[in-house]
């Protein structure tokens, strides 16, 4: 019966398709799309392939909820908050649409949730990826064959304390073997952020106290123009693009300071950004002997920022500070792999290797300050050089994922021109991964992996550079910061609708932050990260699984993690939970709410605050045979998000109390016309490095 059914569908699907059946591509075929349609009718929309989450998207609730960013909002363990994608219980989450990595956040904002395929969550990646990565989100897109012309057009209205507008416009032709497009995006974006900040502190034997206020608006103008081709024809493809982002900000604080019971002082600072970056990526992709897949990427990115910065004083005999820096970086990047089958499995081996050039330019202007914070002038270069090759095989029921990635870093540093001997170093990195899983049945799966990663600190925290914040304070890098090491154990599992994820990691060398007196003439607090060894333990029961026109995801869990630094401990648990929900109407209404809770609890050297019944929630429907998508949506309804941490290091107790604006509208607008997605094929060739600047 199964049989004459999926025969009737595939002949009318036949009929309707014809028009256009002389331009699919042999390697989607019409049967496999089928009976992926069929699956999914019949399966849970979330399942378990070894220690990966495989979301499908066509069919269910999610499909017309308006962007990718929706989507990814209301999948298991994975969390949305002012379009910043985190995967519960991981770090450094690497997304990938396509095969190509997301390269900022605008990307899945601008990605419609029809042309959504599927969602794959991988907890436990391999060597492919750079040991550094804890989770990868791989966004597949729907194949769409119509030809020609194909226009998307999205505008954005938010309402928070402040304003913010964006419009985002895409264009791409496609005829025969190539494809050409070009969008470009400009957003005005303006924050308020309010708080205070206490420091008490023992200082020449008399408990002392550091406070500070804090009223910030942030108004900030960006700007993308992205271009490129993309051809394909059989097995063979290739693609470039070209990015240009200019960015400009107005960051102005008006604030005032105060020591112990003085009367306080007040101060502005002013600081105007100007940035821009240029991006060239290329790929190379042909399989070759029917089961040889070559495939290579390359990049070249060259970014430039000037900052300007002056506080003032205007009701006191306080100087003004002003300060400038110039910040540089250059990057050449290449990786190239080769797939194949091997042992009755799947063998990849490869190589990625980058250069990097960045430098810092900083310049204090004030007398006075310039004795404790100097001018300097840092220079860093990284050479960097890695073999790695993975294999996996299904053994019955069985999966097996085993891997290894070797890196050879040669890291240069010089201050005003002189090489740090202390800093700069040669490394040679070898880390293993192995990943095994079993299948009960289609609804039941467990798997248990191990990684060993290398996790170098990004490259702001490694200048030598101080930063004047106010009368007493200070903020900068260091320099002395070693590589962490990193050994994590997860256990994944599925039974039905549930989910169970328990993470182990042992970090050494990890980075925190931490407060502490500075030697200077006068009393002045540093605030800059450190070295530590933490054990970290996550523990997450999640439930999904859609009852007719609703999909619920629930998820609750607790973070506990062993620190002691300086004889104190900072192991108190964080326990948290999120509650999403998916409604589905008719005539193309959508609505959801998302509910969230956490504890007080520590995370590294802080310790933040507990936040209650934190609410976001949206309305939209879709017109003109689904080509026009209008959404309203609302964050922080009830302004119960919390923001305030407390910290205490090295004899100093921080109490930062802030509030963010995430309380707000929107009204997001979508409009379609033969929308495509893009073809490009080409993946980063060096990911770590361009998040390091």
């Amino acid at each position: 019966m199964k049989v004459k059914i999926s025969t009737l569908i595939l002949t009318a699907f036949l009929i309707i398709e014809n028009g256009y059946a002389q331009n699919r591509e042999a390697a989607d075929s019409l049967t496999r799309e089928l009976q992926e349609v069929i699956v999914t009718a019949k399966q849970p929309a979330t399942k378990l392939v070894g220690s990966t989450l495989i979301s499908t998207i066509p069919g269910t609730n999610l499909a017309n909820l308006g962007t990718a960013l929706d989507v990814l909002a209301q999948l298991p363990m994975i969390k949305v908050e002012d379009n910043v994608v985190s995967v519960i219980g991981k770090n450094n989450t690497e997304i990938y649409i396509d095969g190509r990595p997301m390269r900022d956040e605008q990307e899945l904002r601008q990605l419609l949730s029809s042309n959504l395929k599927k969602v794959e969550l991988i907890m436990a990646p391999g060597a492919t990826y750079a040991s550094t990565t804890g989770a990868v989100l791989k966004i597949t897109t729907r194949r769409n064959f119509v030809k020609g012309l194909s226009l998307t057009d999205q505008i954005l209205l938010d309402c928070r304390r402040k304003w913010s507008v964006m419009d985002y416009l895409a264009l791409s032709y496609r005829d025969a073997n190539w494809e050409f497009f070009a969008n470009g995006t400009i957003k005005r974006y303006n924050s308020l952020t309010k708080g205070v900040t206490t420091n008490t502190l023992v200082y020449d034997g008399k408990k002392t106290v550091i406070g500070s206020s804090q009223h910030n608006s942030h108004p900030t103008t960006t700007g993308v123009v992205k271009a490129g081709f993309n051809y394909a024809n059989g097995s063979q493809s290739f693609g470039a693009y070209y990015r240009y982002n200019p960015e400009r900000s107005d960051f102005k604080n008006t604030g005032s300071e105060w020591l112990n019971d003085n009367p306080a002082i007040s101060s502005n600072i002013d600081k105007h950004t100007r940035s821009l970056s240029h991006l060239a990526s290329l790929y190379y992709e042909n399989t070759f002997a029917e089961k040889y897949l070559l495939h290579f990427d390359g990049d070249f990115r060259r970014s430039n920022e000037s900052n300007s910065v002056a506080t003032t004083y205007p009701a006191s005999s306080n100087p003004t500070v002003n300060s400038t820096d110039e910040r540089s970086s250059t990057l050449w990047a290449g990786k190239l792999y080769l797939n194949f089958p091997l042992g009755k499995g799947d063998f990849t081996v490869g190589t990625q290797d980058s250069y990097t050039h960045t430098s810092l330019d900083y310049c204090m202007l004030n007398d006075a300050v310039s004795e404790y914070i100097p001018s300097s002038l840092t220079d860093a270069r990284q050479t960097s050089a890695a073999l790695f090759a993975s294999w996996s095989r299904m053994l019955g029921k069985f999966s097996l994922s085993v891997g290894a990635r070797y890196e050879y870093v040669d890291y240069d540093f010089k201050v005003n021109g002189k090489r740090d001997d202390d800093v700069s170093r040669r490394d040679h990195l070898l880390t293993p991964d192995v990943s095994l899983g079993y299948s009960f049945n289609e609804e039941s799966q467990i798997s248990l992996s191990y990684k060993m990663s290398t996790v170098k600190p990004p490259y702001s925290q490694l200048t030598g550079s101080l930063n004047y914040t106010g009368l007493h304070q200070i903020e900068g890098g260091n320099p002395g910061l070693r590589d962490e090491r990193m050994h994590d154990i997860q256990l994944f599992g599925m039974w039905k609708g549930f989910i169970l994820q328990a993470d182990y990691a042992r970090s050494l060398d990890t980075y925190a932050f931490v407060k502490q007196v500075y030697p200077a003439d006068n009393l002045q607090l540093l605030m800059h990260p450190v070295n530590i060894d933490v054990s970290a333990l996550s523990l997450y029961l999640v439930w999904s699984k859609p009852v007719h026109r609703w999909t619920p995801n629930v998820t609750a869990g607790i973070y506990r993690q062993w620190l002691k630094l300086d004889n104190n401990r900072y192991d108190k648990p964080i326990f948290s939970y999120y509650f999403d929900n998916t409604f589905s109407f008719p005539h193309g209404w959508m609505i959801t709410a998302n509910i969230s809770d956490s504890s007080q609890g520590d995370m590294h050297t802080n310790r933040f605050g507990a936040s209650w019944f934190t609410m976001d929630a949206s309305v939209g429907k879709t017109f003109l045979n689904k080509s026009l998508t209008v959404k309203l949506s609302a964050t922080d309804i009830f302004n119960t998000a919390n923001n305030d941490w407390i910290m205490n290091t090295y004899g100093v107790f921080v109490d930062k109390r802030q509030s963010y604006d995430r309380r707000g509208v929107s009204l997001n607008i979508i409009y379609n016309f033969q929308p495509r997605k893009s073809k490009y094929k080409g993946s980063s060739a060096a990911e770590e490095e361009m998040k390091r600047l």
